[in-house]
């Protein structure tokens, strides 16, 4: 009896305890929520600062195999140049492009360290200060077109990364001389340009000329001297130790464009309008195998190779001439599973990502990218209708089998199938 007339009265003081050791508990789990939640807050409220720190151009770990006893090749650097990221994607889907919602993505932790970082300043006479490099650079690009661009840059590599881990996992990651022969180098301004013919190719071979000291208009560089002359070289022409450095240091830049639409404009430029060249070399072998009963005019002169004909050539697997570079897959021209590319543009939105590269390159305020046709100037810029008007004189085989050509490219580049075209 007298045992219980003791714990009685101890009974409501356990309880007590109790109930002030579970709100203590919750009050810490409280108070450990505010504060991630302000420190969360205060990354925010930093973004606004992004213009006034430079951003870090850190060369990464190459990805080629630790064995590296060929002198014959070159190991694929990953790019130096690292886009800001930011925590809350902003899309910019282009509706001439035919660009695909690439859908969410996940921000690392290693990634939300770039929230700091900022656009490049530009190499101008102007004062250092971080307030006048911010409205030097807002007069080009406002925050929130730098954060749009920069984003869509993010997501095009982020694909071209998913499609080669997927469909080109037997790419070797060495790089040869080869790989390297459409990529143009301009020292000046530490860029590499991959020319994909028909996606505004000849300007910016006439900018690279301008940036590099060599021209100071563009408009007044002509087709032969932007295509022929000697002033740009290509990167294969340097040595091992040189297009290792290059592709470690400098900016990687490619154009691309719809791929139906670039094979049709190329068709247009070759083949429809006087060039001795592409008749000699390409018309007669197209005409001689796919022309039932030529004439013999049309087999001396090569002119009037039909795009029926042509597509015929193209998806030929025993084609008697080789592929050219004007209607090559991007993909294979560029080699973007071997070599990490900073700037992915397209032609489709070329005004606004040229000029975003050149503000990013330092390149001269006042150069922007020409934008005129220097080769039968007379007829219309191809667009997608009228890429359409010459898929409709092919049957519906001979439409699906130019796709499957360049379905990588579509993948790769993130271009929706054309079903208007195809279908």
């Amino acid at each position: 009896m007298l045992g219980m007339k003791w714990r009685m009265p101890l009974d409501p003081q356990c309880g007590r305890r109790r109930r002030i050791h579970w709100l203590f508990l919750f009050l810490l789990l409280f108070s450990a929520g505010g504060l991630l939640l302000f420190l969360q807050q205060l990354d925010q409220s930093e973004m606004p600062q992004l213009a006034g720190v430079k951003l870090d151009r850190t060369v990464l770990q190459s990805r080629e195999d630790k064995d590296q006893g060929k002198s014959n090749v070159m190991p694929s650097p990953i790019s130096p140049m690292q886009f800001p990221q930011f925590w809350k994607r902003e899309q910019l889907i282009i509706s001439g492009s035919q660009e695909q919602d690439l859908g969410s993505q996940r921000i690392s932790k290693k990634h939300r360290k770039l929230l700091k970082t900022s656009p490049p300043n530009q190499r101008t006479n102007s004062s250092p200060s971080s307030s006048s490099s911010f409205s030097s650079l807002s007069g080009l690009f406002s925050l929130q077109r730098w954060r749009k661009v920069s984003s869509l840059m993010q997501q095009r590599q982020q694909v071209i990364k998913k499609m080669c881990a997927k469909y080109k996992t037997n790419v070797s990651k060495t790089i040869t001389q080869q790989h390297v022969k459409n990529i143009f180098v301009e020292d000046k301004h530490k860029l590499l340009y991959c020319q994909v013919p028909k996606s505004g190719c000849s300007n910016w071979k006439r900018t690279l000329m301008v940036l590099a000291g060599v021209a100071s208009d563009p408009h007044n560089i002509s087709h032969d001297t932007a295509h022929f002359g000697s002033t740009l070289q290509t990167l294969n022409n340097f040595d091992r130790q040189g297009i290792i450095r290059r592709l470690g240091s400098y900016t990687k830049v490619m154009f691309v464009r719809e791929p139906l639409e670039r094979l049709v404009s190329a068709y247009r430029d070759k083949f429809e309008n006087p060039n001795d060249y592409y008749h000699t070399n390409f018309g007669k072998p197209i005409i001689s195998k796919y022309r039932p009963n030529a004439s013999r005019s049309a087999l001396e002169s090569g002119s009037g190779v039909t795009f029926q004909e042509f597509v015929q050539y193209l998806v030929d697997v025993h084609r008697p001439i080789s592929i050219d570079i004007h209607w090559e897959a991007a993909n294979q021209l560029c080699n973007p599973c071997l070599i990490d590319y900073d700037f992915i543009g397209k032609f489709e939105n070329m005004a606004e990502e040229s000029d975003l590269l050149l503000r990013l390159s330092g390149a001269p305020r006042n150069l922007k990218l020409p934008n005129f046709k220097d080769r039968n100037v007379a007829d219309e810029r191809t667009s997608m209708k009228i890429t359409q008007k010459y898929f409709a004189q092919l049957g519906m085989l001979e439409r699906q089998r130019v796709y499957d050509y360049y379905y990588m490219d579509y993948l790769m580049f993130n271009y929706s199938k054309p079903l208007q075209i195809l279908y």
